[in-house]
C-alpha cells in the first residue's frame, strides 16, 4: 500500500492539511473510467525538460502508464527514470514525483491490462508490453511498454471544498 511517511501543510490561508486518502480515493475511482489526461515530465539527455500526455491508471495503490518504446519519453526514462506526473482530478490538482521503470512481469502486465480494459482500452500482452486495436498515433507500433511510478513525493492543491495544499513524502 502506498502511504505517505510524512505530510506537510503548504496552505497559507489557514486551510487544514489534505488527507492522502482523498487523493488516493480519487485516483482509484476516476482511473481508468473518467476522461483524464495525465502529463509525464521527463528530462532529455541534454537536461532540457520534456512533457507529454499519457493514459495512466491507478491499480493496486500504484500509478502505471504506457509509452511507445521509440518515444522521447521512453528514451528519456531509459537514461534517467526521474519524472513527474500531473493530473487534474475531481476537486484536486495533483503532481507526483518519483522514478518510472518499465514493467515486464506477466502477472502485472495482465492485471493492468484488465483494468485498462475496464476503462475501454482493450490492451493485451505482447512481447513484454501491450498491443491493442488503437493507440495514440505518436506511440509508434506495438508492443508498447508499461511503466510503474515509484512515488517519492506528491503535491495536491484542492480546487473544491475543503480547500488546501499539501505535500506528501513517501519512503524511499
Amino acid at each position: 500500500m502506498t502511504e505517505p511517511t510524512a505530510s506537510h501543510n503548504l496552505d497559507r490561508s489557514g486551510s487544514a492539511e489534505l488527507p492522502w486518502s482523498r487523493v488516493r480515493d480519487l485516483l482509484a475511482t476516476q482511473t481508468p473510467k473518467e476522461d483524464l489526461t495525465f502529463f509525464v515530465g521527463t528530462v532529455r539527455p541534454d537536461g532540457r525538460p520534456h512533457a507529454a500526455g499519457v493514459g495512466a491508471i491507478w491499480v493496486d495503490e500504484t500509478l502505471y502508464f504506457v509509452s511507445g518504446p521509440g518515444t522521447r519519453r521512453a528514451r528519456n526514462l531509459a537514461a534517467n527514470p526521474a519524472c513527474s506526473v500531473s493530473v487534474r482530478l475531481k476537486g484536486v490538482d495533483l503532481t507526483m514525483e518519483g522514478e518510472a521503470h518499465r514493467v515486464t512481469d506477466a502477472a502485472t502486465l495482465d492485471r493492468v491490462a484488465a483494468v485498462y480494459g475496464e476503462g475501454g482500452w482493450p490492451a493485451t500482452v505482447l512481447d513484454g508490453g501491450y498491443t491493442a486495436p488503437f493507440m495514440a498515433p505518436s506511440a509508434g507500433p506495438p508492443p508498447w511498454h508499461l511503466y510503474r511510478l515509484t512515488l517519492r513525493r506528491a503535491i495536491g492543491v484542492a480546487c473544491a471544498e475543503p480547500y488546501g495544499v499539501t505535500r506528501w513524502d513517501f519512503s524511499r
